[in-house]
């Protein structure tokens, strides 16, 4: 299985929960993960994608942990079976805008 798969299989089940799963380009700001997803009331995640087996480089890892500092949930997903776990621990963080 390739990361595109994996990627793939992020984005349709974000737009299945009624969200929105848009490609995160940063020039300036090296290592931010893949994907940035917006679920409904106001649920925001990062998401590092790799095929099957592969890890996050260390500038990644950092950015990861900079932003669950902040207190969002930023993960490295590697196989499709962990996407609805991801999902809904991004639909439980305490982000909202209210």
């Amino acid at each position: 299985m390739r990361e595109r798969t994996v990627e793939r299989a992020l984005v349709k089940a974000v737009q299945a929960r009624g969200g929105i799963c848009p490609k995160w380009v940063s020039p300036g700001l090296d290592g931010v993960p893949d994907r940035i997803v917006l679920l409904p009331k106001g649920k925001i995640g990062f998401v590092e994608l790799k095929a099957p087996g592969e890890h996050a480089r260390s500038l990644q890892e950092a950015r990861i942990r900079q932003l669950n500092r902040l207190g969002y949930k930023a993960v490295v997903c590697d196989r499709v079976d962990l996407i609805d776990g991801i999902l809904n621990e991004i639909e439980g963080c305490e982000n909202d805008p209210d």
